[in-house]
Protein backbone atom coordinates (compact mmCIF):
# COMPACT_ATOMS: atom_id res chain seq x y z
CA UNK A 1 0.00 0.00 0.00
CA UNK A 2 1.06 3.24 -1.18
CA UNK A 3 1.70 5.57 1.82
CA UNK A 4 0.81 9.42 1.65
CA UNK A 5 4.31 11.68 2.70
CA UNK A 6 3.94 14.44 4.70
CA UNK A 7 4.56 17.38 2.89
CA UNK A 8 6.01 19.47 5.39
CA UNK A 9 8.86 16.58 5.49
CA UNK A 10 12.10 17.73 3.59
CA UNK A 11 12.78 15.72 0.17
CA UNK A 12 16.49 14.65 0.63
CA UNK A 13 18.01 14.92 -2.45
CA UNK A 14 21.39 13.18 -3.88
CA UNK A 15 24.02 14.88 -6.17
CA UNK A 16 22.90 18.96 -5.58
CA UNK A 17 26.11 19.89 -7.20
CA UNK A 18 25.64 18.35 -10.18
CA UNK A 19 23.75 18.66 -12.67
CA UNK A 20 20.35 16.65 -11.96
CA UNK A 21 20.28 16.83 -8.29
CA UNK A 22 20.86 20.78 -8.68
CA UNK A 23 17.80 21.11 -10.88
CA UNK A 24 16.01 18.83 -8.69
CA UNK A 25 16.10 20.51 -5.88
CA UNK A 26 15.85 24.18 -7.25
CA UNK A 27 12.42 22.44 -8.72
CA UNK A 28 10.89 21.24 -5.41
CA UNK A 29 11.95 24.63 -3.78
CA UNK A 30 9.91 26.71 -6.61
CA UNK A 31 7.02 24.07 -5.87
CA UNK A 32 7.60 25.22 -2.06
CA UNK A 33 8.64 21.90 -0.77
CA UNK A 34 11.44 22.37 1.77
CA UNK A 35 14.73 20.45 0.76
CA UNK A 36 17.17 18.69 2.62
CA UNK A 37 20.27 18.77 0.09
CA UNK A 38 22.60 16.13 0.96
CA UNK A 39 26.56 16.73 -0.16
CA UNK A 40 30.13 15.72 1.08
CA UNK A 41 30.84 19.48 0.32
CA UNK A 42 28.65 21.80 2.09
CA UNK A 43 30.56 24.21 1.81
CA UNK A 44 31.24 24.40 -1.79
CA UNK A 45 29.74 27.48 -3.74
CA UNK A 46 26.73 25.19 -5.71
CA UNK A 47 25.68 24.05 -1.72
CA UNK A 48 26.11 27.73 -0.58
CA UNK A 49 23.90 28.92 -3.77
CA UNK A 50 21.03 26.15 -2.42
CA UNK A 51 21.32 27.36 0.80
CA UNK A 52 20.57 30.60 -0.15
CA UNK A 53 17.55 29.44 -2.01
CA UNK A 54 16.13 27.80 1.10
CA UNK A 55 17.81 24.69 1.16
CA UNK A 56 19.04 22.88 4.29
CA UNK A 57 22.24 21.27 3.49
CA UNK A 58 23.42 18.77 5.20
CA UNK A 59 26.71 16.69 5.51
CA UNK A 60 26.47 13.16 3.59
CA UNK A 61 29.51 10.84 2.49
CA UNK A 62 28.45 7.95 0.58
CA UNK A 63 31.44 5.68 2.12
CA UNK A 64 29.46 6.30 5.21
CA UNK A 65 27.08 4.50 6.01
CA UNK A 66 26.45 6.07 9.67
CA UNK A 67 26.70 9.88 8.01
CA UNK A 68 23.89 8.89 5.04
CA UNK A 69 21.48 7.43 8.03
CA UNK A 70 22.03 10.87 10.02
CA UNK A 71 21.13 13.07 6.95
CA UNK A 72 18.48 10.99 5.75
CA UNK A 73 16.85 10.87 9.56
CA UNK A 74 13.35 12.25 9.25
CA UNK A 75 13.52 13.00 5.63
CA UNK A 76 9.88 12.13 3.99
CA UNK A 77 11.16 11.23 0.40
CA UNK A 78 14.39 11.10 -1.34
CA UNK A 79 15.59 11.57 -4.69
CA UNK A 80 18.42 9.59 -5.13
CA UNK A 81 20.94 8.75 -8.11
CA UNK A 82 24.04 7.99 -8.91
CA UNK A 83 27.65 8.05 -11.12
CA UNK A 84 30.61 5.74 -11.77
CA UNK A 85 32.28 8.63 -13.05
CA UNK A 86 35.40 9.74 -11.16
CA UNK A 87 35.35 6.51 -9.16
CA UNK A 88 34.11 3.08 -10.94
CA UNK A 89 31.20 0.68 -11.61
CA UNK A 90 31.04 -1.27 -8.08
CA UNK A 91 31.98 1.85 -6.10
CA UNK A 92 28.79 3.39 -7.79
CA UNK A 93 26.71 0.03 -6.98
CA UNK A 94 27.96 -0.20 -3.60
CA UNK A 95 27.20 4.23 -2.48
CA UNK A 96 24.22 3.78 -4.58
CA UNK A 97 22.89 0.67 -2.34
CA UNK A 98 24.13 2.16 0.83
CA UNK A 99 21.85 5.10 0.68
CA UNK A 100 19.01 2.88 -0.20
CA UNK A 101 19.38 0.97 2.60
CA UNK A 102 19.77 4.06 4.63
CA UNK A 103 16.57 5.55 3.39
CA UNK A 104 14.91 2.33 4.51
CA UNK A 105 16.39 1.92 7.83
CA UNK A 106 15.23 5.43 9.10
CA UNK A 107 11.70 4.57 8.67
CA UNK A 108 10.91 8.13 7.68
CA UNK A 109 11.06 8.08 4.23
CA UNK A 110 7.92 7.13 2.30
CA UNK A 111 9.02 7.11 -1.29
CA UNK A 112 12.23 7.12 -3.46
CA UNK A 113 12.68 8.53 -6.64
CA UNK A 114 15.93 7.12 -8.35
CA UNK A 115 17.76 8.41 -11.91
CA UNK A 116 19.09 5.49 -13.82
CA UNK A 117 19.02 5.52 -17.39
CA UNK A 118 16.04 4.84 -20.15
CA UNK A 119 16.54 1.00 -21.42
CA UNK A 120 18.62 0.15 -18.28
CA UNK A 121 15.97 -2.73 -17.10
CA UNK A 122 16.49 -3.98 -20.89
CA UNK A 123 20.10 -5.71 -20.73
CA UNK A 124 22.02 -3.08 -22.68
CA UNK A 125 25.28 -4.60 -21.64
CA UNK A 126 26.42 -1.06 -21.30
CA UNK A 127 28.63 -1.44 -18.03
CA UNK A 128 27.54 1.63 -16.46
CA UNK A 129 23.72 0.77 -17.56
CA UNK A 130 24.32 -2.09 -16.62
CA UNK A 131 25.23 -0.74 -12.52
CA UNK A 132 22.24 1.37 -12.67
CA UNK A 133 20.31 -1.56 -13.02
CA UNK A 134 21.65 -3.11 -10.02
CA UNK A 135 20.59 -0.34 -8.04
CA UNK A 136 17.66 -0.56 -9.40
CA UNK A 137 16.94 -4.22 -8.28
CA UNK A 138 17.94 -3.71 -4.89
CA UNK A 139 15.35 -0.94 -4.18
CA UNK A 140 13.09 -3.20 -5.59
CA UNK A 141 13.72 -5.64 -2.93
CA UNK A 142 13.51 -2.93 0.04
CA UNK A 143 10.02 -3.05 0.37
CA UNK A 144 9.72 1.11 -0.17
CA UNK A 145 7.99 2.92 -2.01
CA UNK A 146 9.55 3.79 -5.40
CA UNK A 147 9.73 5.29 -9.25
CA UNK A 148 12.47 4.55 -11.22
CA UNK A 149 13.27 7.54 -14.06
CA UNK A 150 15.49 6.21 -16.97
CA UNK A 151 16.54 9.33 -18.81
CA UNK A 152 17.67 9.92 -22.53
CA UNK A 153 20.95 11.20 -23.99
CA UNK A 154 21.47 14.53 -21.84
CA UNK A 155 21.81 18.01 -23.84
CA UNK A 156 24.34 19.04 -21.56
CA UNK A 157 26.49 16.52 -23.37
CA UNK A 158 26.70 18.61 -26.18
CA UNK A 159 28.45 21.34 -24.29
CA UNK A 160 30.86 19.68 -22.44
CA UNK A 161 34.45 20.38 -22.54
CA UNK A 162 35.40 17.74 -25.41
CA UNK A 163 32.36 18.91 -27.24
CA UNK A 164 33.15 22.35 -26.84
CA UNK A 165 36.84 22.07 -28.66
CA UNK A 166 35.30 20.49 -31.60
CA UNK A 167 32.63 22.84 -31.36
CA UNK A 168 35.59 25.62 -32.14
CA UNK A 169 36.73 24.09 -35.15
CA UNK A 170 33.17 24.27 -36.83
CA UNK A 171 32.32 20.56 -36.23
CA UNK A 172 29.72 18.43 -33.77
CA UNK A 173 31.49 15.31 -33.17
CA UNK A 174 29.12 12.61 -32.17
CA UNK A 175 29.11 8.60 -32.65
CA UNK A 176 26.27 8.10 -34.72
CA UNK A 177 25.61 7.69 -38.32
CA UNK A 178 23.90 10.88 -40.33
CA UNK A 179 20.32 10.79 -39.79
CA UNK A 180 19.62 8.13 -36.69
CA UNK A 181 18.11 10.13 -34.44
CA UNK A 182 18.74 10.17 -30.27
CA UNK A 183 16.27 10.81 -27.75
CA UNK A 184 17.16 13.52 -25.48
CA UNK A 185 16.25 15.63 -22.62
CA UNK A 186 17.76 19.06 -20.41
CA UNK A 187 18.53 18.59 -17.07
CA UNK A 188 15.69 21.04 -16.23
CA UNK A 189 13.16 19.25 -17.61
CA UNK A 190 14.50 15.61 -15.81
CA UNK A 191 14.48 17.99 -12.53
CA UNK A 192 10.64 18.98 -12.82
CA UNK A 193 9.66 15.70 -13.52
CA UNK A 194 11.29 14.18 -10.43
CA UNK A 195 10.05 17.20 -8.45
CA UNK A 196 6.28 16.22 -10.39
CA UNK A 197 6.99 12.37 -9.16
CA UNK A 198 7.66 13.76 -5.61
CA UNK A 199 4.34 15.36 -5.33
CA UNK A 200 2.31 12.82 -6.33
CA UNK A 201 3.73 9.39 -5.04
CA UNK A 202 0.37 7.66 -5.00
CA UNK A 203 0.27 7.82 -8.45
CA UNK A 204 3.98 7.34 -9.25
CA UNK A 205 5.01 4.53 -6.82
CA UNK A 206 5.89 1.09 -8.15
CA UNK A 207 6.41 2.99 -11.98
CA UNK A 208 9.55 2.57 -14.07
CA UNK A 209 9.34 5.88 -16.56
CA UNK A 210 11.95 6.42 -19.57
CA UNK A 211 11.83 10.22 -20.22
CA UNK A 212 13.11 12.12 -23.06
CA UNK A 213 11.90 15.61 -24.90
CA UNK A 214 12.38 14.78 -28.55
CA UNK A 215 14.25 12.65 -30.82
CA UNK A 216 17.44 14.86 -33.06
CA UNK A 217 19.70 13.71 -35.33
CA UNK A 218 23.24 14.60 -35.26
CA UNK A 219 22.81 16.97 -38.21
CA UNK A 220 19.96 18.66 -36.28
CA UNK A 221 22.12 19.40 -33.37
CA UNK A 222 24.77 20.51 -35.06
CA UNK A 223 21.93 23.15 -37.16
CA UNK A 224 20.93 23.87 -33.39
CA UNK A 225 23.70 24.99 -31.70
CA UNK A 226 25.12 26.86 -35.27
CA UNK A 227 21.70 29.17 -34.38
CA UNK A 228 21.89 29.47 -31.14
CA UNK A 229 26.13 30.51 -31.30
CA UNK A 230 25.63 32.46 -34.68
CA UNK A 231 28.64 30.05 -35.94
CA UNK A 232 28.20 27.66 -38.63
CA UNK A 233 28.81 24.25 -37.26
CA UNK A 234 28.14 21.00 -39.61
CA UNK A 235 28.17 17.65 -38.01
CA UNK A 236 30.75 14.66 -38.13
CA UNK A 237 30.44 10.82 -37.47
CA UNK A 238 33.01 9.53 -34.93
CA UNK A 239 33.68 6.09 -35.84
CA UNK A 240 32.84 3.66 -33.13
CA UNK A 241 36.77 2.56 -33.21
CA UNK A 242 37.52 6.17 -31.93
CA UNK A 243 35.11 6.23 -29.26
CA UNK A 244 36.45 3.05 -28.14
CA UNK A 245 39.61 4.72 -27.45
CA UNK A 246 38.46 6.98 -25.18
CA UNK A 247 36.27 4.55 -23.11
CA UNK A 248 34.77 1.36 -24.02
CA UNK A 249 32.07 1.82 -22.15
CA UNK A 250 31.17 4.82 -24.17
CA UNK A 251 32.08 3.10 -27.35
CA UNK A 252 29.28 -0.16 -26.01
CA UNK A 253 26.68 2.36 -25.30
CA UNK A 254 26.87 4.31 -28.79
CA UNK A 255 27.04 0.84 -30.42
CA UNK A 256 23.47 0.27 -28.01
CA UNK A 257 22.21 3.60 -29.45
CA UNK A 258 23.03 2.68 -33.31
CA UNK A 259 21.39 -1.01 -32.94
CA UNK A 260 19.24 -1.97 -31.07
CA UNK A 261 18.72 2.10 -30.50
CA UNK A 262 16.44 4.02 -27.01
CA UNK A 263 12.99 2.82 -26.95
CA UNK A 264 11.44 5.73 -25.93
CA UNK A 265 7.71 6.61 -27.13
CA UNK A 266 7.85 10.41 -26.60
CA UNK A 267 4.14 11.50 -28.17
CA UNK A 268 2.80 8.99 -25.34
CA UNK A 269 5.21 10.29 -22.41
CA UNK A 270 3.99 13.72 -23.32
CA UNK A 271 0.12 13.27 -23.68
CA UNK A 272 0.34 11.38 -20.31
CA UNK A 273 1.97 14.65 -18.95
CA UNK A 274 1.00 17.45 -20.13
CA UNK A 275 1.96 20.05 -17.44
CA UNK A 276 6.04 18.98 -17.70
CA UNK A 277 7.86 21.67 -19.81
CA UNK A 278 9.54 18.85 -22.57
CA UNK A 279 12.38 21.97 -23.60
CA UNK A 280 13.34 21.49 -27.16
CA UNK A 281 16.69 20.85 -28.30
CA UNK A 282 16.30 24.25 -30.11
CA UNK A 283 14.88 26.13 -26.67
CA UNK A 284 17.49 24.61 -24.49
CA UNK A 285 20.76 25.59 -27.17
CA UNK A 286 19.60 29.32 -27.43
CA UNK A 287 19.66 29.54 -23.56
CA UNK A 288 23.25 28.97 -23.22
CA UNK A 289 26.03 31.10 -23.33
CA UNK A 290 27.93 29.52 -26.51
CA UNK A 291 31.75 30.98 -25.24
CA UNK A 292 34.24 29.01 -27.74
Amino acid sequence: MTQIIESSLPVAVTGVTGAQGGVTARALLRAGRPVRALTREPDSPAAAELAALGAEVVHADFDDPASLVAALDGAGALFAMSTPFGTDLDTEVRQGTALLDAARLVGSVRHVVFTSAANADRSTGIPHFDSKHRIERHLAGLGLPWTVLGPAAFMENYANDWTLKSLREGVFHLPMPPGVPLPMIAADTIGAFAAHVLARPEAYAGRRIDIASQWRTGEEIAAAISAASGRPIRFAEVPLSVAAGYSEDLATMFRYFQEPGLDIDTAALHAEHPDIDWQPLETWAAGRSWDF
